[in-house]
């Protein structure tokens, strides 16, 4: 096994609410600065994600390419011996000409995915739709982003449209690039509960594996949600295309938050009302697990990974490590992922990589992007001033990618996550056991699953 590597990500989401995006790339002003690219080369990182976005390159039709801001810095990050990651839609819905839920989204990105190839034939990793799980439930089945629905027809619509896009892009790309590999990425999540609350949690814990479940060809008559997917428009040959045309990601692209892991009880009363969902008739709160005591016990990055790797013996990257909160804190957080893989990889899995999020950092994903108040969580690089200012992440980062230890103050002292006063709830029972769960399994009870989740937030401490 390869050593373990750092990754670095570029935040581009270019998510659509009502008629306007919001664009991370412009807001960064990493649009503007191709100087950038040579800053990142000096941390010593040497794999990247990074866009060639679809709505960037034919926003205004699939025929018409403006090939411009790619021009400049794929080449340039070749010359600077970094590999890129092509992501061509992140947290997007497309051009204004398509949409998650439309039968023309997949082809089009395929044709999209087909025209990248063929213009820079020298690359060897695809990301074509990050995280469809994650933009499914919050553009189709919680009304965040565009088109703002909260159904579950829309919302298997909007999955299934972005897995056939990949699909459909990946062998558009093999076309030219035969040996490209699919780093496909998707949430690593796991959600706890009360006793009452089992059925909903098992629910969940299912739906967090679909997108690779649906990719690997896993899901089959007796696959847990096969009868929720034909019961919310997909077809019996739609989903059997899957079992024989399967497109099994090269790489597990894990993106993990401490909001990740969530916690369900039925008893209101001992929450804020802004973690009080109802579902199907029930009330109930659903709240970051970190935050829970009495008994609440989080599986964590290392547990995680090894399950990822059980399910599907397929090599396995965190490919989004962030938290938005002090420099110390930033640095606590990257430090325990990269411990926690090392962890993992002692126990046997494949981890290759982990991702240090984002580089520049982002704009206003404490509201998942439906505000636009300019609230700014830094990266490995400070940008407000419109310059690049490296924060203390950089020193990790350096040390790390160039396969030095680092030694730092910080990293003497437990992260806020793991001291006692993280904890602002307790919950009304004692936790039920977590379910173990395998590639088939028997189908669970199944709860009306709309919810207004908050699961992606990065908040501080």
């Amino acid at each position: 096994m390869t050593e373990l590597e750092l990754w670095g990500g570029v935040e581009c989401s270019h998510c659509r609410v009502g008629d306007a995006y919001s664009d991370q790339l412009t807001r960064s002003g990493h649009w503007h600065r191709l100087s950038d690219l040579d800053a990142l080369a000096g941390l010593g990182l040497k794999t990247l994600r990074y866009p060639v976005l679809w709505e960037h390159t034919s926003p205004e039709s699939p025929d018409a390419c403006d090939w411009t801001w790619a021009d400049e810095r794929l080449p340039r990050l070749r010359e600077l011996g970094i590999n890129p990651i092509v992501g061509l839609v992140h947290h997007g819905s497309g051009p204004r000409y398509t949409a998650l839920h439309q039968e023309n989204f997949a082809a089009g990105l395929a044709m999209h995915a087909a025209n990248v190839a063929r213009r820079f034939p020298w690359l060897t990793h695809f990301t074509p739709v990050n995280e469809p799980l994650t933009t499914a439930r919050f553009s189709a089945l919680y009304g965040h982003w565009y088109p703002h629905t909260r159904d579950d027809r829309t919302f298997v619509r909007a999955l299934l449209n972005q897995l056939d896009a990949t699909r459909q892009a990946m062998r558009a790309i093999r076309e030219t690039i035969p040996h490209a590999q699919l780093v496909q990425t998707e949430d690593l999540a796991q959600v706890h509960s009360t006793p009452a609350m089992r059925h909903q949690a098992d629910f969940e814990n299912h739906r967090r594996w679909l997108s690779f479940d649906l990719l690997c060809g896993h899901v089959t008559p007796v696959h847990p949600f096969w009868s929720y997917l034909r019961q919310h428009g997909a077809s019996q040959a739609e989903l059997q295309s899957w079992i024989d045309t399967p497109c099994p990601p090269d790489v597990l692209g894990l993106n993990h938050y401490l909001t990740s892991e969530r916690f369900l009880d039925e008893a209101t009363g001992n929450y804020w009302p802004c973690h009080v969902t109802d579902s199907d008739g029930q009330r109930y709160a659903d709240v970051e697990a970190v935050r829970v005591g009495g008994g609440v016990t989080l599986a964590g990055v290392t547990s995680l990974l090894l399950q990822a790797w059980q399910r599907y013996g397929l090599p396995v990257a965190i490919t989004e490590a962030h938290l938005n909160c002090t420099r110390e804190e930033q640095v606590r957080w990257l430090h325990h992922v990269w411990e926690s893989a090392r962890a993992a990889r002692e126990q046997g899995a494949d981890v290759r990589a982990v991702t240090v999020w984002s580089v520049f950092g982002a704009y206003d994903w404490n509201s998942l992007l439906t505000q636009n108040a300019g609230h700014y969580e830094a990266g490995v690089f400070d940008v407000r001033s419109g310059q690049l200012r490296p924060t203390l992440l950089a020193s990790i980062v350096q040390c790390l990618a160039n396969g030095q230890a680092f030694r730092h103050p910080a990293l003497q002292g437990l992260g806020w996550w793991q001291r006692p006063g993280r904890v602002h709830f307790e919950p009304s029972s004692v936790p039920a056991t977590p379910q173990k769960f395998s590639i088939i399994n028997a189908r669970p009870q199944a709860p009306h699953p709309i919810r207004a989740t908050t699961q992606k937030l990065t908040y501080a401490a």
